[in-house]
């Protein structure tokens, strides 16, 4: 690895690190890992629960058309790169046999090569990078291997961006149900643990999350 490339990577890390959210943190690292390729489409795709995959970023419609047909078929190079955990290559988008479903319903995005690539942590599999180019055999070896380095190199930020955003999310949820709370204790003389259950229980008899219900009380001041 050059002195060059290091410090590039250092940069990476340091920028990464910075950002506020994980749409942020996937959209500086698509601008570090570009340029590098040569290529100016790309996207990161999250893994969720059970392997489904959502997307954090991408850079235009055809990037995001690509996907999107990835995610409802369940079938592309970023579902095989997240159950072999290996990268994948693909030279020629419309003729792979391997996703029948994905290539054919992509031919005519106008993307031809495709560079999937995980990001991984000691742990697990964070999300796929995805790496597309209208021309045909576009990617090689050397750009698998630094994909790879990048994507190394990111996936613990992008983790950590996205632990922290479902933490937030926790925190937010909880003073929302406890301001929910505190109307239903004053309106009604009920104990915290009486108004949580009349929250609880409506949550439950309309299907409606927690936190929802919360809200709803919070600006409409009733539940119904």
């Amino acid at each position: 690895m050059s002195d060059e490339f290091a410090q590039e990577l250092a940069r990476m890390a340091q920028v990464l690190h910075e950002q506020p959210d994980v749409e942020q943190t996937a959209e500086r690292f698509l601008e570090f890992v570009m340029p590098r390729i040569g290529t100016t489409h790309a996207s990161l795709l999250l893994v969720l629960r059970g392997g489904r995959l959502e997307s954090a970023t991408a850079t235009d419609a055809l990037v995001e058309e690509a996907d999107r047909v990835q995610i409802e078929t369940g079938e592309g190079p970023s579902f095989s790169v997240v159950q072999d955990e290996k990268s994948v290559v693909s030279g020629d988008v419309p003729r792979d046999l391997r996703w029948p479903r994905w290539s054919g319903g992509v031919t005519g995005v106008g993307l031809r090569s495709v560079l999937s690539v995980r990001l991984r942590t000691p742990t697990t599999t964070v999300g796929v990078l995805n790496l597309y180019d209208p021309v045909a055999e576009r990617f090689g070896p050397n750009d698998d291997v630094i994909a790879q380095v990048l994507a190394d190199h990111a996936a613990v930020a992008v983790a950590n961006a996205r632990s922290e955003s479902t933490l937030w999310q926790a925190i937010d949820a909880r003073k929302l149900i406890g301001q929910a709370q505190g109307i239903l204790m004053e309106r009604f003389d009920l104990t915290d643990e009486q108004a949580f259950a009349v929250l609880r229980r409506y949550s439950q008899d309309r299907n409606v999350k927690l936190r929802d219900v919360a809200q709803r009380l919070i600006e409409t001041r009733k539940l119904s």
